[in-house]
């Protein structure tokens, strides 16, 4: 395991570092210094000593001196400083001209100092710390040939030997402030250069590479990305760990449903785009609205957690469950199970849930609950498939479905999208017309009137029935727009023409405002109303009584009829029939189209004639395709007839 630091280790680490550094730098450049000083400052000082001693002897000299005045002028020399000693050795050109001293003549000959002195060379020797000797050349001068006749200017001769303390040097205040001024300089650098490498390395480079990371895992948008930044840092892993425990929060929140702590459905996705061989079943509460509605939403949560602890349970201990929504879970099951017993373990479930009671402690009650399964299997649209599965479970009222492909709405679905593209298409390119369809008069067999029914008249001049774009009319907000477009052409239509025309109209449309002001406002404008039948689809059910009964009001005050159409299914009611008080009622086609062989629809058909007749409405029968039905329709005494025996739905 890495050892990790802190900040205030590194701070501390850097300020002992560079401080050592630099201490132990100020000494090595001290010594230098004083090593540098010593050879300078000493062979200056010594050279000036020398010079002086030259000087007083040569003052002796000038006033006639001999051996014993040499010494004695030494001896005084050397009485100035007791650490300090003055040898001065003769060379041979003076020896030969005053006579040889035993002293000078040893020096010459063992002496290297003074030899290498006698050759004219200047000598500064350090012996330790604390003492230094110089030798200093005695050069002949112009001067110096009136005593030493034999010397030519620049012969040696002699050699002044100085020995004394060091501590007696003087050093130059200047120099000590430029020393002081350089050590500041160079301490400084060292402490800039060492905090930067330091800095660079522990605090700028990892959170340069904490934010590069941030960065990353932002761009991707992938929750499951962590920061992993190598370092050696306590604070930035500290923060790593607080950022990553973070997004571990943020993908737990995105993943997760809050009531339930189960997976969502989110996270179903994105498994199934691994595209694995699997089982999927979506599991849903039937009539869950219902408990909460009874027992109030607390309560329903109180299920739906009791309800996810309990699938949690029955499964096995890697089972994949998740909460789609409300009332809807899922199980994916990714193990190779045999199809018949992963039914039979759906079957059971269904059957376990039942049977659980669920307990609502706080309310004291207890809920029984029933769900209902959709299943399938495979590597491809499991979630589609089986929330078809489960859609055709509810309509069949079975407690589960596997998917097959006869269920195949995902077809549809992509249909659903290009009609509705198509309808729009048209509506904007003013494809969508009115057929008629002739309706006869049973007894004379002649044409009376017709029914305007809507169709799309595609590039290649066929039509489109509305099987295939009414319904999704109405969930792309386009019906009101096509009935407008029926009402407005029919009776541009029929303006001129000698024939009653029936429109289909829905009670949606009556109870749309903007509708209902339209066909007022349309009778009123083309004075067409006595020739306008509405036949209300009666297969949309009419509760709305009071709304329905002012339209029909309006617009016979018009002059306009009001037709019944598809009647004998659905919500057929006598009641409300004569509560409308209609002109027309239409006999559904799903009797007509039998009446003939079956004694039932005869049955039925003869008991709306009768009632018809009582209350003075005409019957119109539809779907009359043979001569065989319209004979049975003539039996039965209704009074019009339509269908493809006597036209079929045309342009006119």
């Amino acid at each position: 395991m890495i050892k990790k630091t802190t900040y205030a280790k590194i701070t501390a680490k850097i300020i002992f570092v560079t401080l050592f550094i630099t201490l132990l730098g100020a000494y090595f450049y001290g010594e230098y210094m004083k090593k540098e000083a010593i050879q300078e400052m000493a062979q200056i000082d010594a050279s000036k000593t020398s010079k002086l001693v030259f000087e007083a002897l040569y003052s002796e000299m000038k006033k006639g001196w001999n051996k014993d005045d040499i010494h004695e002028v030494i001896s005084r020399l050397n009485k100035v400083d007791s650490q300090m000693k003055i040898d001065i050795y003769r060379s041979e050109v003076v020896a030969k001209l005053f006579g040889d001293i035993e002293k000078d003549k040893q020096a010459r000959e063992t002496d290297l100092e003074v030899m290498q002195a006698i050759h004219g060379k200047k000598l500064l020797n350090i012996v330790d710390s604390k003492m230094i000797i110089y030798d200093y050349p005695i050069v002949a001068k112009d001067e110096c040939k009136k005593c030493h006749v034999n010397a030519q200017v620049g012969d040696i001769l002699g050699v002044i030997k100085i020995t004394y303390p060091i501590e007696n040097l003087k050093v130059s205040f200047e120099e000590m402030i430029n020393f002081f001024i350089i050590f500041i300089l160079i301490f400084s650098i060292i402490i800039f250069i060492g905090l930067f490498l330091e800095l660079n390395l522990y605090l700028i480079r990892p959170i340069r590479n904490f934010s590069n990371t941030i960065k990353n895992i932002t761009k991707s948008k992938d929750l499951k990305l962590r920061i992993d930044v190598n370092n050696h840092i306590q604070e930035i892993d500290s923060i790593q760990e607080t950022f990553n425990n973070m997004l571990s929060s943020i993908e737990y929140q995105f993943y997760h449903d809050a009531l339930t702590g189960l997976e969502n459905r989110k996270k179903l996705i994105e498994n199934l785009e691994k595209k694995v061989n699997s089982f999927l079943v979506i599991i849903n509460i039937d009539s869950f609205q219902e408990i909460n509605d009874l027992y109030g939403d607390i309560s329903g949560d109180i299920i739906l957690q009791e309800l996810a602890k309990f699938l949690k349970e029955s499964m096995p201990k890697d089972a994949l469950i998740y909460r789609l929504h409300s009332d809807e879970f899922a199980y994916l099951c990714q193990n190779n199970n045999d199809f018949k017993e992963f039914l039979t373990f759906a079957s059971l479930l269904s059957e376990n849930i039942s049977k659980k009671i669920f307990v609502i402690e706080e309310q004291g009650g207890e809920v029984n609950l029933t769900v209902t399964l959709g299943i399938s299997y495979g590597d491809n649209f499991l979630l589609t498939n089986a929330d078809i599965a489960l859609t055709l479970a509810k309509k069949s009222r079975k407690h589960f479905l596997v998917y097959d492909e006869s269920m195949a709405m995902a077809k549809e679905y992509e249909k659903n999208f290009e009609w509705g593209k198509k309808l729009k298409k048209a509506i904007d390119e003013d494809r969508v017309i009115p057929v008629y369809q002739p309706i006869v008069d049973i007894k004379t067999q002649k044409i009376i009137k017709y029914e305007a029914l809507i169709r799309i008249k595609d590039y290649d001049g066929k039509y489109i029935a509305p099987i295939h774009f009414l319904e999704l009319s109405k969930k792309n907000k386009l019906y009101h727009r096509l009935t407008k477009i029926m009402i407005s052409k029919t009776l541009d239509k029929f303006k001129e023409l000698p024939y009653l025309v029936s429109i289909n109209i829905s009670v949606e449309d009556i109870l749309n405002q903007e509708i209902y002001t339209f066909i007022i406002e349309k009778l009123k404008n083309s004075a067409m109303g006595d020739r306008i039948i509405f036949e209300i689809i009666e297969s949309e059910g009419i509760e709305n009584f009071e709304e329905v009964l002012t339209f029909i009001d309006d617009v016979k005050k018009c002059g306009a009829k009001i037709s019944i159409d598809d009647f004998g299914t659905g919500y057929s009611n006598f009641d409300y029939l004569m509560k409308l008080k209609v002109d027309y009622i239409k006999i559904d086609g799903s009797m007509i189209k039998n009446v003939d062989t079956d004694k039932n629809a005869q049955m039925i058909t003869q008991t709306i004639v009768e009632f018809a007749k009582k209350l003075k409405i005409h019957t119109v029968a539809e779907f009359v395709y043979s001569k065989n039905i319209f004979e049975k329709v003539k039996e039965l005494d209704v009074d019009f007839a339509q269908g493809y025996y006597f036209g079929e739905p045309k342009e006119l």
